[in-house]
Parts: C-alpha cells; sequence; structure tokens
C-alpha cells in the first residue's frame, strides 16, 4: 500500500530528471507469488538538468534481490518513494533483480493475476510496483522485455522481436514513458485481421480474449479498423508499429489503457454480441477503442511532461474520440449526449467541494484527477479552441504540434504556442480555462426597439477551493435569431465574450426575435436568462440548431418539475402538446425524438433546485418524474403506441446508428406506457425480445412496476454463467429498486453467490448503482449513506483506487437538508477513521469534506 501521509506535489516545483535513460530492457519470469523482474537499464547525464551524482528510482512492494551499477554491487538507500544510489560521472548501467507478487496484488496496478492471466496497469504510477526506475512521464525510451513462462500467449509493447518454448522477446523501437509499459501473458485466443495503410505498410491486428469469448470480438475489431482510417483522413496519422493488440481482462479499474501496440481494456468495453450487449454497450466500445488508438499520437507519441498536463492527452484524445462518434453516428444525437454526461459529472465536480481546474496546480494522489474535468472538461476547451480558430486554423495548428513535439514530453503551454504561431492568436487570455475552476454563468440581458435588437452577455465565474476571485474568460458563444414561427434572421454567429460585460447590436429586424444562445453548446458555460414558456415551445418546435431545439425542451420540462416538486402544479397542456407533435414527427431522427421524450435526471432536477435557492427533497422530485412520466403518457399515449409498434427493427440485429436510434425511440415509449399499461408492453417484449437492448429496455419498466420477479428469474437463470451480462443484471434491480427499497436491494445483492466484491465491474454494479439511484441513495433513512461507507472501508486497503473513486457520490452534500448532510458527514468520517486508510481515498475523502 501506498504511505498514506499527504504529501503535495505541485506544479510549480516541476524540475527534470538528471539522467536521461538510453535504453531498458526487461526480463521477466513469471510465477503467481514469486515473479523475478530483471532490469538492465542505461542511464546518461541529463543536459537539461543540473549535474548529479546521486540516482533516484521509484519502487514500490518490491523485494530487492540484487542491484548493480556497471556490474559492480552496489546497496541502494530508502529515499520517499523509492531509492537513492550514488553513480559515477557519465554514462552507466543499471542492473536489478526484484520479485514481486502479482497473485497479491488486488489493487489492480503494476503487474497482477486476472483469473490466471498476468497483466498489467502502469497509468499513472504503477510501474514502480514491477521494478526499480525514474516512474514519471517525461523520461522515455525504447524498451527491449522478455518473457519467461509456460503460458501459450506473451505479449508486451512494440514488434514480436524472437520466441521459442516458454519465452517471447519484444521490441518497442518508439521512446515511451514507463506508464505506456505493458504486459500480458495467459491462455487467450486471437480474433485476427490486418489494416493496410495508406503508405502502403501491412498491420497485423490482434483481439485477444479468454477461450470461449472469440465470438465476440468482431465488433471492437471493425471499430479499429475504421478509427485507423479515420485517423489517416482527418488527421494524417498512421499507425507506426508492425502490430497492434488488443486483450480483454475481467479485473481492471479503468475503462481501457493505450500503451503503445498493446492495450489492455476491460472486457466490457471489447466483448458483444446481439444477445448479451446493448446498443450503449456497443456505442461505448466504438467510442473508447477509438480513444486508445488515438492516444497513439495524443499521448504516446506525443505524452506529457508531468501529470498536471494530463488534460493535454485525455482532453485532447477525448475531443477526438467524439468527432469521430459524431461522423460515425451523427453530430447532432453525439453533442447532446457529451453535454448530457458534462452535466451530470462535470457540472457536478466544478459546483462542489471536489471542484478543480483542467490543469490543477497540486495533488496528493494523482490517480484522484482522472476526473471529468480533466477529460470531458478538458475537451470542451479542444472544441472552443477549433471553434475560435476555425477549421483550417486548426488542423495548421495540429500539424504543427504533432511535427514539433514528435517523441516529445510536451505542456499545456507548447501545445498553445503551436496555435499562436499557427494562427496569429493571441491565446493567453483563452489559458485561463486550464486554470481556473468552475463552471461561468454567462447572465444574459437584452433590448428591441424599433428594429434594433441590443444583447448583453455577462459572465462571473463562482468561487471554487483555493479559487476565490476569477478573471473573466474567453467564452465562444454561439447564436442565432428567428422568429416565433422559425424563420431565422440571422444565422449561427460566434460572439467572442471576453470581459465582464460586452453588447452586439441586431439591426434592421422586422419583429423581436427569439434568441437561439449558446448554439451546439458552444461552451462549458449555465446561461442564465430570464426566458418565457412561449419562447421554449419556439425554440422547440422551430429552433434549427438540433442542440437548442431539445435544450428548449429540456428547459420546459425542468420548469414543470420544479413547479410540480415545490408547489404540487399540473404539467401545463402546451408542454404536452410540444411532445406530442416532436414525438409524432417522423421527419425527425429517432435518436433525438427518443432523448427529447427523456426527463431529465433525478440528481439534474437536485443541482436544478439548489442552483435556484430551493433545497433539494430526493423523495419528492421521484415522486414528482413519476408523476409526470404518468401525466406524458396519458397525454401521448396513442403516439407512444404508434412509435412502440412502428419503431420495432425488422431482421436481423444490427448495431448501426439508425437501427439503435429507432431502438432507443421504442425503448422511450415502453418507459413512459409502461406508467399506464402496469407493464403489459413490457412483460411481452421481454418474452419476445431476441437482442439484450430490447431485453433490458423491457426489464427496467418491469422492475420500476414491481412485476419483475419472474423475469429476473429467468434472465438470471440463462445469463448466470455470463460475468458481464450478470454486471447488468446486478445493476438493473438496484437502479431501478424504489427510493425506501434500494439499499434493502443492494444489501441482499450482496449476499448473492456471485457477487465478487473485489472485481471492480461486480463492486460498481451493485454500490455504484445505488450511488446512482438518487432517491434510494438519499433517502431519509441514511442506509444508502451507511451501507456504502461500510464497503469502502472493506474495499480500500485492497483496491484503493476504486474505493477513492466511488467517494465521490457523497461530493453533492452541501446541496441537501440539514439531517442528509449530517448523515453523510458522518459516513464520510467514519471512513477517514479506518485504519491504514490508503492515499487515494484519505485524500479524496478531506476534499470531500473540506
Amino acid at each position: 500500500m501506498k504511505d498514506a501521509a499527504p504529501q503535495q506535489v505541485h506544479l510549480a516545483d516541476y524540475a527534470p530528471y538528471s539522467f536521461r535513460v538510453e535504453e531498458v530492457r526487461l526480463t521477466f519470469r513469471l510465477a503467481p507469488r514469486g515473479t523475478r523482474v530483471l532490469s538492465r537499464i542505461v542511464f546518461a547525464p541529463n543536459p537539461a538538468a543540473p549535474p548529479a551524482r546521486t540516482l533516484f528510482l521509484h519502487g514500490e512492494n518490491l523485494t530487492p534481490v540484487s542491484t548493480r551499477i556497471d556490474g559492480a554491487a552496489v546497496e541502494p538507500r530508502p529515499a520517499g518513494s523509492g531509492i537513492e544510489v550514488g553513480v559515477p560521472e557519465g554514462r552507466f548501467t543499471w542492473e536489478a533483480e526484484v520479485e514481486i507478487d502479482p497473485a497479491a496484488n488486488t489493487a489492480l496496478e503494476g503487474l497482477y493475476l486476472s483469473h490466471g492471466m498476468f497483466c498489467t496497469q502502469c497509468e499513472a504510477e504503477g510501474f514502480r510496483k514491477i521494478t526499480y526506475y525514474p516512474d514519471r512521464p517525461d523520461v522515455m525510451a525504447p524498451f527491449h522485455v522478455r518473457i519467461e513462462s509456460d503460458l501459450p500467449v506473451l505479449l508486451s509493447n512494440g514488434n514480436p522481436a524472437d520466441s521459442g518454448p516458454g519465452w517471447a522477446e519484444w521490441h518497442d523501437p518508439w521512446p515511451k514513458p514507463a506508464y505506456l509499459f505493458a504486459l500480458v501473458a495467459g491462455d487467450l485466443r486471437a480474433h485476427r485481421d490486418t489494416f493496410r495503410t495508406r503508405s502502403g505498410n501491412e498491420i497485423a491486428l490482434n483481439v485477444w480474449v479468454r477461450p470461449g469469448d472469440e465470438g465476440r470480438c468482431a465488433y471492437a475489431m471493425d471499430a479499429l479498423k475504421r478509427s485507423m482510417r479515420w485517423d489517416e483522413e482527418t488527421h494524417g496519422r498512421e499507425y507506426d508499429l508492425e502490430v497492434f493488440n488488443i486483450v480483454a481482462v475481467d479485473d481492471f479499474n479503468m475503462g481501457a489503457m493505450e500503451n503503445k501496440g498493446l492495450n489492455i481494456f476491460n472486457s466490457r468495453y471489447v466483448l458483444a454480441s446481439p444477445e448479451t450487449a446493448t446498443d450503449r454497450d456497443y456505442e461505448a466500445i466504438e467510442s473508447i477503442v477509438a480513444h486508445e488508438y488515438f492516444h497513439n499520437w495524443t499521448g504516446n507519441r506525443i505524452t506529457c511532461r508531468d501529470w498536471f498536463q494530463l488534460c493535454l492527452k485525455e482532453g485532447l484524445t477525448v475531443f477526438r474520440d467524439q468527432q469521430f462518434s459524431g461522423d460515425q453516428r451523427g453530430h447532432a444525437v453525439k453533442r447532446i449526449d457529451d453535454v448530457l454526461a458534462l452535466r451530470a459529472r462535470q457540472f457536478r465536480e466544478d459546483a462542489g467541494p471536489l471542484a478543480h481546474p483542467v490543469r490543477p496546480e497540486s495533488f496528493v494522489e494523482i490517480n484522484n484527477f482522472y476526473t471529468a474535468t480533466v477529460y470531458e472538461k478538458g475537451a470542451e476547451v479542444i472544441g472552443m479552441l477549433k471553434r475560435l480558430v476555425g477549421e483550417d486554423g486548426y488542423r495548421a495548428a495540429l500539424d504543427l504540434y504533432f511535427d514539433r513535439h514528435d517523441g516529445q514530453a510536451a505542456t499545456i503551454e507548447d501545445w498553445l504556442t503551436a496555435f499562436e504561431e499557427a494562427t496569429g492568436r493571441d491565446l493567453a487570455q483563452f489559458k485561463l480555462w486550464y486554470s481556473q475552476a468552475g463552471t461561468p454563468r454567462v447572465q444574459v440581458t437584452e433590448t428591441y426597439e424599433n428594429g434594433t435588437y441590443r444583447l448583453t452577455l455577462s459572465q462571473r465565474t463562482p468561487p471554487t477551493p483555493g479559487q476565490p476571485d476569477k478573471a473573466p474568460m474567453v467564452i465562444p458563444v454561439a447564436m442565432g435569431l428567428l422568429t416565433k414561427e422559425g424563420k431565422e434572421l440571422v444565422p449561427t454567429t460566434v460572439l467572442e465574450l471576453t470581459e465582464g460585460s460586452q453588447s452586439w447590436t441586431f439591426e434592421r429586424l422586422p419583429a423581436r426575435p427569439v434568441p437561439s444562445l449558446l448554439r451546439g453548446f458552444s461552451a462549458p458555460v449555465i446561461l442564465e436568462r430570464e426566458t418565457s414558456a412561449e419562447e421554449r415551445l419556439a425554440l422547440l418546435a422551430h429552433d434549427t440548431d438540433p442542440f437548442n431545439r431539445w435544450e428548449a425542451g429540456r428547459a420546459l420540462a425542468k420548469d414543470t418539475l420544479t413547479r410540480m416538486v415545490s408547489a404540487d402544479a399540473a404539467p401545463g397542456r402546451a408542454f404536452l402538446d410540444a411532445l406530442s407533435r416532436l414525438a409524432a414527427d417522423d421527419t425527425l431522427d429517432p435518436a433525438f425524438r427518443a432523448l427529447a421524450l427523456r426527463l431529465p435526471g433525478q440528481d439534474d432536477m437536485a443541482q436544478t433546485l439548489h442552483a435556484s435557492g430551493i433545497v433539494p427533497d430526493p423523495q419528492r422530485i421521484w415522486e414528482a418524474t413519476r408523476a409526470l412520466q404518468e401525466e406524458i403518457a396519458r397525454h401521448l399515449e396513442a403516439v407512444l403506441a404508434r412509435l412502440h409498434d412502428e419503431m420495432a427493427t425488422p431482421g436481423p440485429y444490427t448495431p448501426d446508428a439508425p437501427a439503435a436510434g429507432r431502438r432507443a425511440l421504442r425503448a422511450q415509449a415502453l418507459e413512459l406506457l409502461t406508467r399506464i399499461d402496469g407493464g403489459a408492453r413490457a412483460g411481452a417484449l421481454f418474452e419476445a425480445a431476441d437482442n439484450m437492448t430490447e431485453t433490458l429496455a423491457a426489464l427496467g419498466p418491469l422492475i420500476e412496476a414491481g412485476v419483475a420477479g419472474g423475469a429476473l428469474a429467468a434472465f438470471e437463470e440463462r445469463w448466470r454463467h455470463d460475468r458481464l451480462v450478470m454486471d447488468k443484471w446486478f445493476a438493473l434491480q438496484v437502479a431501478h429498486a424504489a427510493p425506501d427499497e434500494a439499499a434493502a436491494t443492494a444489501e441482499r445483492l450482496t449476499g448473492h453467490p456471485l457477487f465478487d466484491w473485489k472485481n471492480p465491474n461486480r463492486f460498481r454494479a451493485v454500490l455504484g448503482a445505488l450511488g446512482m439511484n438518487a432517491a434510494g441513495f438519499h433517502h431519509a433513512s441514511g442506509a444508502g449513506y451507511a451501507m456504502l461507507a461500510d464497503w469502502l472501508v472493506r474495499l480500500d486497503p485492497l483496491n484503493p483506487q476504486t474505493a477513492a473513486r466511488m467517494t465521490t457520490l457523497y461530493e453533492t452534500w452541501p446541496r441537501y437538508d440539514a439531517d442528509r448532510q449530517q448523515m453523510m458527514r458522518a459516513a464520510l468520517q467514519r471512513i477517514a477513521a479506518a485504519p491504514g486508510l490508503s492515499r487515494d481515498t484519505g485524500e479524496m475523502v478531506s476534499r470531500i469534506l473540506g
């Protein structure tokens, strides 16, 4: 376990490492309880750093066997998170042999065992659990790896160099930091294919899985090939090795890892068949395969100088995978999905005690900064930059960045300098997006007189922990002006808000316009504007911008729910009629209509009420949501019934976007209809469904209707031997449980024979689902708070990373009433008081408590 003593690391303290690494040669003699790792590393003085005669190497949980410099035995001394030893002047060779225990590595960092398979996870600081090394991203070197084992498949980074009975060697010619090192050894089967680059190089492609899973790899392979072609065509980036390997691993803390040439994936983001995976699973596989492949250039060929620059590789790569998915599935729906995720995770982060800049200034545990702010807000910053400089400027700057920094460890300053030089634009103020935390608020005021419309935008960013005062940002506000009938008076124009307050004038307009502001969600901000229901109805009916059309309906739904929660008001007929017209409009994309019919999430409503000065009551929000769903179902019954029947997809299942959109609209119609038919349609669909998407679309409403007992038993009987499908079975029951039953349901499922709490996927399927059931987790009894705390205290000694990340389920405690606040704080304090609490979880709890 890591030292739990909090030690802040600061960006301002960065200094280059004293030595360059010229070559790394590693030998692994694999054994579950006693793997030997032999390292031979050639060091030379770093001319960019002051001369040093002491070598510092990171190392954790290592049993040293021998250490030598230039062939002579040496005795290093402990130093912080590693060792120190005196070294000669000039070039020298370090050699070490250490022993590690993969079978005991339940933290799933470094080299560990997953059901008999050896695998690694080295980002961010896992390599130091494998051998002594300068485990920092700015130390880059080529690696040569030898693996000795009687297991049939032995994989590492780069190209295969040689092999024989019981051994294999791999050589990665591209210099890389240690966090990109990977090794996999096990009894695996390959789904094989090839890809020819535009330069004519043929690349061998393999997706490696456990025996029996070979039939569920085709979509991941297809996504990989489409990603490779897209990156060539869109950014001119070709793949640069002879082979590209993906391995599916059951026990994995994250989604996937971009190790050079050997991507290791959580198996849920590789394995898919119509019977076992949903449309959402297919979309996630496509997106994550693309994301990890795109890292080959934005993360591997150019990596980050230090972990404070994490957003440099992650924000840029998220933006690239979003653009890819938009090209594959449609940008309008993709943008709405991305904003829903941003608001659900990142806006919540910005509004609470865990708020931090896209590039933090300090940290205790870097694993705690793999956050929505770094990833999703980091991507939004890239999107704003592209909008400001234009398509051509963006491509020119990106090409300059690739050409200038290939093979280097770069910084945000390097990234922005490339844009300044390529476009001639001063980005000093724009850089504030990387250093200021919080979600800016943009207040809108307007006047109209004699054909002249004057729009004034004012910005402020609320205080966040450690940042009470904020400077004005550069905020691109895409906007248009419409008539009430939908005629576009001013097409999409980008206004650049750079001051505290600015005004723009539009003249010779025939009537007072309806403004369509922040089109395409052009900046991650919150608009504050007094808007009438009539204006929102006009935008919902006529806006030419799909995002703002959806946003208008979302705002009407929030207004309706707010009135229902706070004043027991009935939903207005105009809103219901508008929804009916939109749902019935067959000229609209079914996926878009499905999103428009989905009500705001309960956590989203809690934050909306809190921002309006209303203390949210999760029970009341749940009741109001169900009541509004019932009203919509009754008002739209005929339309919904028609959609349920007509959106059935004929023929065999296909995961393409049009078919998935039809199923999404059918599922949304079914969810609403179940509120009034008691589950009759859902029961019929469950019996008839031939794919997992429709099976779960039926099972969720059946659970909420209280008539799922037989269906749940049948599902378990059929799928109990499929680990990924059973994750869905566990999660669905908790996610759809009534508020007063959620904690008890989760508790019951933790006693199920198939509940493996040491597996991150299964743990998240139950405890994570409890946290996502807003009314259940925040039930007035406090049972959800107490149960989660019990399990996090139990998990932390074995897997600190997963435990720490799940503490974020408590981050919204300041928004609730005094009783809930007290119970959540008590749960957090109990976690904080746990003996031997990890550095990971300790930092998170202290930040949440404030």
